[in-house]
C-alpha cells in the first residue's frame, strides 16, 4: 500500500509523520535526538528504510542512521578527514580567519546507492561518504577553487546549504553557497566551476556581470529536467534552461520575491511553488497572511494559495530547506514553519491542512514515498 513518511528537522529534535496514501491520518514519531538542533534529515532514494540526519550540539555534529525508516536511531562514523586549506576565505572586514566546520546544513544521498551521501557544512565545504557514513572525506577542489577567496558568509553564515544531484548522470552535481554563488561539478567533484550569469544582485554584488557574491537561498529541479533549474535568491526568483549557463528572472507579479524556498511539483515540470518572506529585515509572510504560491507557467504568473493557511496575525517565517514534494498522484506538497506547524496540501496545493502543530521551530522537510 502506498504511503508517505514527512521527515523533519526542528531547533529541539527530529520527528518522523507517516501516512497511507490517502495523507488524512499521521502518525507522529520523535522527537529523536530531542534539544539538539537538526538542521536536516533526508531519506536514501535507494533504500526507504534508511535515513542520515546531522543533530548538531555541543560537541559539534553527531551524523546518525536509521535503518528501519526512523524506528530507532545509531551513531555512525562524526570523523571528517579535511583535505582543503585551512585559511582561504575572507569575512566582511577582508581579514582571512581559520576555515572553521560549524554545523551539517544538508545531506544528500545517492538516487542509486544507499551508501553513499554528500553533506554541506559551514564555513562552506563539501563531504562524501561511501560506506554508508562510517567515514566522511572532503571533496578538496570545493574549497581549493580559485573563487572561494572572494567568498563571503550571508546572514546566516557562509554555508553549502543546497546540493541537486542529477539522477540521470550522478556526476553532475550542483551546489549553492551563501553568498557566493551555485557551482557545478561534471565530474563527482574533481572540478567546480561557477555557474551565475544572468544572476542581478545589486544589495551583494553592485558589478552586475559579476559571477561570484551571489547570496542564493535555495535551488530546485524536476528529476526529468535536470538542465531547467529554479533559484530563490535573497531577492528575486530565478530560472536556468541551460544548466545553470545563464539564469533570467521569473518573479513576476509575486508580492515579495524575498524567501529561502522554491520546489517544482513531481508530475508537471512547469509548476513551481515558493512562499514569499516580506523582506530580508522583517521575516514574516506579506500582510501577516500565509499563502504559497504556485506558477504553472515555470515563473512570471503566480496565484496565491490560501485555502486552509492562517490569513490574518501569522508572522512565522519558513527557512530554505523547509518545504518538499512527495511523489504519489495527486502529488502532494509539503512545508513547515518556524512556529512549528507543518502542512501538507494532497492535491498539488488547492488546500492545506495542518497536519502537526506546536513543534520546535521547523529547519528542514523531506519526504520519502513509499510504495
Amino acid at each position: 500500500m502506498s504511503g508517505v513518511r514527512v521527515l523533519v528537522g526542528t531547533k529541539k529534535g527530529a520527528f518522523v509523520l507517516s501516512a497511507d496514501g490517502a495523507r488524512s491520518s499521521w502518525d507522529v514519531s520523535g522527537p529523536h535526538f530531542a534539544g539538539r538542533e537538526v538542521y536536516h534529515v533526508k531519506g536514501s532514494p535507494a533504500d526507504p528504510d534508511r535515513i542520515y540526519a546531522a543533530p548538531g550540539g555541543w560537541g559539534g555534529p553527531s551524523m546518525q542512521r536509521s535503518d528501519d525508516g526512523g524506528l530507532t536511531w545509531h551513531e555512525i562514523g562524526s570523523e571528517f578527514t579535511y583535505d582543503g586549506p585551512t585559511g582561504t576565505h575572507l569575512w566582511y572586514d577582508g581579514s582571512p580567519h581559520p576555515w572553521e566546520f560549524a554545523r551539517v546544513w544538508h545531506l544528500e544521498p545517492s538516487p542509486s546507492d544507499p551508501e553513499t551521501v554528500w553533506a554541506g557544512v559551514e564555513d562552506a565545504a563539501l563531504f562524501r561518504t561511501t560506506d554508508g557514513g562510517n567515514s566522511w572525506h572532503e571533496i578538496a577542489s570545493f574549497r581549493n577553487q580559485p573563487s572561494a577567496e572572494k567568498w563571503s558568509p550571508g546572514a546566516g553564515g557562509m554555508c553549502l546549504h543546497t546540493i541537486l544531484i542529477d539522477p540521470g548522470n550522478e556526476e553532475r552535481i550542483y551546489t549553492a553557497v551563501s553568498a557566493a554563488g551555485v557551482f557545478l561539478t561534471e565530474d563527482a567533484g574533481e572540478s567546480w566551476h561557477p555557474v551565475n550569469k544572468g544572476l542581478v544582485s545589486p544589495w551583494e554584488l553592485p558589478d552586475t556581470d559579476g559571477n561570484i557574491g551571489h547570496c542564493v537561498h535555495n535551488l530546485a529541479m524536476h528529476p526529468d529536467r535536470p538542465d531547467v533549474l529554479f533559484m530563490q535568491k535573497h531577492w528575486d526568483v530565478n530560472r536556468s534552461d541551460n544548466g545553470g549557463d545563464s539564469w533570467y528572472e521569473v518573479s513576476g507579479n509575486l508580492p515579495s520575491d524575498f524567501g529561502f524556498v522554491v520546489d517544482v511539483h513531481p508530475h508537471e515540470p512547469e509548476t513551481i511553488y515558493v512562499i514569499p518572506i516580506k523582506s530580508d529585515s522583517e521575516h514574516y509572510p506579506p500582510e501577516g497572511k500565509l499563502r504559497v504560491y504556485r506558477s504553472r507557467t515555470g515563473g512570471n504568473e503566480w496565484e496565491a494559495l490560501s485555502n486552509g493557511l492562517p490569513q490574518e496575525n501569522c508572522y512565522v517565517d519558513v527557512l530554505r530547506d523547509a518545504m518538499a514534494v512527495d511523489r504519489l498522484d495527486p502529488g502532494g506538497i509539503y512545508f513547515g514553519t518556524t512556529g512549528g506547524e507543518v502542512y501538507c496540501s494532497p492535491d498539488g496545493g488547492d488546500h492545506w491542512e495542518a497536519i502537526v502543530h506546536h513543534l520546535p521551530a521547523v529547519r528542514s522537510i523531506e519526504v520519502q514515498t513509499l510504495t
